[in-house]
């Protein structure tokens, strides 16, 4: 069993404790002051130099897919581990062709670049919310293959670039995407609720319903779909919330006591999708929060000092040795 001292996941009670705090506690939180909560006594962070830090980084990665120049990036020879969570976004607008303007925080220079001109305190707000509210989540799939790689004395880069191969897996990282798919088919149906219902019957997901670990409603999912009503009125979000209520009978009607809700992808790609992304950018802005905890992990798990080695239980057959004549 391992100990870390980073992130409580109560799936029972819909709770996630990050260094002592809850969710609903650090939502308010800027993706520096984040930072600073999540690494202390592992990690320094100065924000106010982070700005600098960026422009040093401007990467010739121009046209390529996000994740990949996410994974080239870190590349680049001496980052510690501040300058590879600046990178992230940096290549993730390189991505486009964009190059930073201003110089903000992480949330606010990174909308000005997207959106070509200052974004409003609102959308700022939401896209720090957003990264703040993934930035940890225990010891999930990318989480744990950052600490096995980080227990090797890898570097940081190495850790957070061995956690994106892991996020890029579709059953890790590939959910906000579909759930815009799944509102765009419901959005020119004459029948939600038996679209929903054809779709439980048959034994197809409903996208942005359900968790591994959470058996009630996923905390993030409350704190994502507040900041979602912070920004301007749309149909997308009104959507949202009808699909919200109305796959909610469905399966309570179809899977009574399975305590299927919402879970952080549905209005994350609802949040996302107002602020201006695109939907194959989505693993790429996730990947630009969870960031620090998998450097909090990383360190965590170095100062630990051992090497990760799973035990493992042979089940295949056995060598049959040939009797002696």
């Amino acid at each position: 069993m391992m100990e870390t001292t980073l992130s409580m996941v109560d799936g029972q009670a819909g709770r996630l404790i990050v260094r002592g705090r809850s969710l609903e506690q650090l939502a308010g939180a800027t993706f520096e002051e984040m930072a600073t909560h999540l690494w202390e006594g592992l990690l320094e962070a100065e924000p106010s130099g982070w700005s600098q830090r960026r422009s040093r980084l401007q990467p010739e990665l121009v046209q390529r897919a996000p994740m990949a120049g996410l994974r080239i990036l870190l590349e680049t020879p001496g980052l510690d581990s501040q300058d590879v969570a600046v990178s992230l976004p940096v290549a993730l607008a390189a991505a486009r062709g964009l190059r930073w303007q201003g110089s903000g925080g992480q949330a606010a220079e990174l909308l000005t670049t997207i959106l070509g001109h200052a974004p409003t305190e609102n959308q700022v707000r939401a896209l720090n919310r957003y990264w703040v509210t993934v930035a940890e989540h225990g010891m999930n799939a990318s989480t744990y293959t950052a600490r096995v790689v980080a227990s090797t004395l890898a570097t940081d880069a190495q850790s957070v670039c061995a956690a994106l191969c892991a996020l890029e897996g579709p059953l890790h990282g590939g959910a906000p995407g579909p759930v815009l798919d799944m509102l765009d088919q419901l959005a020119a149906c004459p029948d939600r609720k038996s679209w929903l219902a054809r779709e439980v019957r048959e034994g197809r997901r409903l996208m942005g319903f359900g968790h591994r670990i959470y058996k009630v409603r996923d905390p993030r999912a409350l704190v994502l779909g507040e900041a979602c009503q912070s920004l301007e009125a749309n149909q997308r979000l009104e959507l949202a919330r009808q699909v919200e209520r109305e796959a909610q009978e469905v399966l309570a009607d179809l899977k009574p006591g399975r305590g299927l809700q919402t879970n952080v992808e549905f209005y994350t790609a609802v949040l996302l999708e107002a602020l201006g992304f695109q939907r194959h950018e989505f693993t790429a802005l996730f990947a630009c929060g969870r960031v620090l905890g998998w450097l909090a992990h990383a360190a965590e798990q170095r100062r630990d000092g051992r090497l990760i080695r799973p035990e493992s239980r042979y089940v295949g057959e056995l060598a049959v040795h040939a009797q002696q004549s």
